[in-house]
């Protein structure tokens, strides 16, 4: 069987050209040295993003995989935007590794409780039906897969929805915060009250995005607790990491 599978995954490669969404390598999706990008512990990034590092306190502590640059931009874009789905599965695995590391860092509790809700940051309407699909889903569920093998009781949970608005991309911090204004809803029917809540995303710039599921959640009386993201936008020269 695995012969087979070999021989139609060469094949495939022959009709298909197959290179990897970070380097460009060929004949292999995502090479060892792009997937070591994702392998470290993931550290602390809210610093770089306006709206969740506030003046006097920070709004919600964040953690990255890795910086938003180079071979991890790259594949990023390719894998939510150029139809790269067949990174799902090492994406997933990378956040899936990183969540106990964030549970610890977030000093979460093994609750006997009701599970941790591992909620996904929502996209628009128009951007699910240009992808076809919910890429951070996926990567919400990496968490609480890595969540519930460290013995934490965690569930993925579409609980937001967004409403109508602009593509957020290429916009700054104040342009963000209105784009967003009151587009962020619970989805109907999903209970938080008194939920503890871990959001999870793709990417940190501003913050914007989080900050505003992050009102809307606390508004509807849930605990959020941390975020974890793939990738976080280095700070701006002159701000402090």
């Amino acid at each position: 069987m695995a012969v087979v599978r070999g021989a139609l995954a060469d094949l495939l490669g022959l009709v298909v050209p197959v290179a990897c969404a970070g380097c460009g390598r060929k004949d292999v999706p995502w090479c060892a040295a792009c997937a070591a990008l994702l392998t470290g512990p993931p550290v602390r990034c809210e610093r770089a993003a306006p709206r969740l590092d506030l003046v006097d306190r920070v709004l919600l502590p964040a953690w990255a995989l890795a910086p938003y640059t180079g071979r991890v931009r790259a594949a990023v874009g390719a894998w939510k935007d150029g139809g790269r789905a067949d990174l799902d599965r090492a994406l997933r695995a990378a956040l899936a590794r990183a969540a106990p590391h964030v549970a610890r860092e977030a000093a979460l509790a093994r609750s006997p409780g009701p599970p941790l809700l591992v909620v996904p940051v929502p996209s628009t309407a128009a951007a699910r039906r240009r992808r076809g699909r919910a890429p951070v889903e996926v990567l919400a569920h990496g968490v609480a897969d890595g969540l519930a093998g460290a013995g934490y009781r965690a569930a993925a949970a579409p609980a937001l929805v967004r409403g109508r608005g602009a593509d957020l991309a290429g916009l700054g911090a104040q342009a963000r915060v209105a784009a967003l204004d009151g587009r962020v809803r619970v989805r109907p029917g999903v209970r938080v009250h008194d939920r503890r809540v871990l959001l999870v995303d793709d990417v940190l710039t501003t913050g914007a995005t989080i900050a505003a599921c992050v009102d809307v959640l606390r508004r509807h009386r849930a605990d959020v607790v941390a975020c974890c993201v793939l990738a976080a936008t280095p700070p701006p020269s002159g701000r402090p990491a």
